[in-house]
């Protein structure tokens, strides 16, 4: 529909106005306007067409930022194991993770729904350990396909953990919040956990090729568990078990011939550079991902191994660490960075029919960053000042479906707060061994 078809339909729906719309696919609109009606984008066009509605001065409107790749539940999880080599982080990670239950669980992931929707994430694809997640997500108003991770040999898992939490997350399960699953990793789930997984049909997330270590347990055969042998990106593909709806997270050091089958498979990657750099993992090889036509979304990761839920920070990271990796300041633009933060992202966990940009038709996700006060004021590029200028203090609105999610200033969310801050000390104080066995990491 076009703008001037839209104005006559519109005059009683929610509009949006700003200095600049963002679309993300087509150009950036100056004095610009988007129109909501029914969990949709009615119209976006100039201010003086559409009307100004709302005003947002010293600001730009944009998508929702999608997170490719998170852990809500490890919201809390801030400072654990810094420091420590892969395998050692690993490890304190899952030690802590036993001290607690389903609630606590859930307290935590509503903080980090919380903290995503305050810093414009209107979607995440999130890696779940309890499914937690599901409902954090339905409660504060997140959109997201929640993976919910499986470990270890054999496929007794399928129906110990994945079908015992998916079932227990039901009531949270709708078109805003999904259910897929995750085989967590090639050195933590058999190949016949991860034929068994992909065998559901369901969206997959994974985590490859994320540490040099990790290369070499699959190199040698051993990994931290003794019951599973590590296997390769190649065994995969060669068991028919890499497809289009798997989002594999990280892949830092895989190879071009692992690059050559993640594209032939399709399989989208999650570019996570804070939690890659955090952790002394590296920086992955952006640009060979995106040549060979690989779909790739940027992803958060989680406190565990980042310092936030950011997406701010995400983009900068992803810019400075693809120029200092190809040693060229062209290597990734600011342009570039946000389409990977929003429909690349949307691409990468198969949603971008529906999220990811501003189009009329599709689903109301957006985010209004004021650059009001900033050192980017007056405008030159638009684009460049939200990806090196913004912040979460900065955003002034985020809304999902057409519902205000978060509004600067009038969100509080103490109870919330309270809660997982609770949560925190539990993970600080318990001692794992009085757990109850139904608690503990497999």
């Amino acid at each position: 529909m076009s703008v001037a078809a839209a104005t006559s339909s519109i005059s009683s729906v929610p509009i949006y106005s700003a200095d600049w719309i963002l679309p993300v696919e087509g150009e950036a609109i100056a004095d610009g306007a988007i129109a909501v009606d029914g969990g949709r984008i009615a119209a976006v066009g100039p201010r003086d067409e559409l009307g100004e509605g709302e005003r947002f001065d010293g600001a730009a409107i944009l998508p929702g930022f999608v997170n490719a790749h998170s852990h809500l539940e490890y919201a809390v999880y801030g400072g654990f194991g810094d420091g420590h080599p892969f395998d050692e982080w690993l490890a304190v990670h899952i030690e802590r993770k036993a001290r607690v239950g389903i609630e606590e669980m859930t307290a935590i992931a509503r903080l980090g729904a919380a903290e995503c929707l305050a810093s414009g994430i209107t979607t995440v694809g999130d890696a779940s350990f309890s499914g937690a997640a599901a409902a954090a997500c339905d409660e504060v108003g997140l959109r997201g396909i929640v993976y919910i991770e499986v470990f270890g040999p054999g496929t007794a898992q399928i129906h110990e953990r994945f079908e015992a939490h998916r079932d227990r997350v039901a009531g949270s399960l709708s078109d805003r919040v999904r259910i897929g699953i995750s085989p967590h990793t090639v050195y933590s789930a058999s190949l016949e956990l991860w034929e068994a997984a992909v065998g559901l049909g369901l969206p997959v997330m994974t985590h490859f090729s994320e540490s040099e270590l990790e290369v070499e347990w699959i190199r040698t055969g051993r990994g931290p568990l003794e019951s599973v042998r590590p296997h390769s990106i190649r065994e995969l593909a060669q068991h028919g078990l890499l497809a289009d709806r798997i989002v594999a997270a990280h892949c830092v050091h895989v190879d071009a011939g692992e690059i050559a089958l993640l594209a032939e498979h399709d399989v989208a990657v999650a570019h996570c550079p804070r939690s890659n750099a955090l952790l002394g993992c590296g920086i992955a090889p952006l640009r060979e991902l995106l040549d060979a036509g690989i779909r790739v979304g940027l992803g958060t990761d989680s406190p565990a191994s980042t310092p936030s839920f950011d997406m701010f920070e995400e983009l900068r990271t992803c810019v400075m660490a693809a120029r200092a990796r190809d040693r060229r300041p062209d290597a990734i633009s600011a342009r570039s960075a946000l389409e990977l933060a929003t429909l690349g992202s949307a691409r990468a966990l198969g949603l971008d029919a529906e999220i990811g940009s501003l189009a009329p038709g599709k689903r109301a996700d957006l985010t209004v960053v004021s650059l009001a006060g900033s050192s980017h004021l007056p405008w030159e590029d638009p684009v460049a000042a939200v990806v090196f200028g913004g912040s979460p203090s900065r955003v002034a609105l985020t809304v999902v479906d057409g519902t205000e999610r978060y509004r600067r200033g009038t969100t509080q969310w103490h109870e919330l707060i309270e809660e997982a801050r609770n949560a925190r000390a539990e993970l600080l104080t318990a001692d794992p061994a009085s757990a109850p066995a139904a608690r503990a990491v497999p």
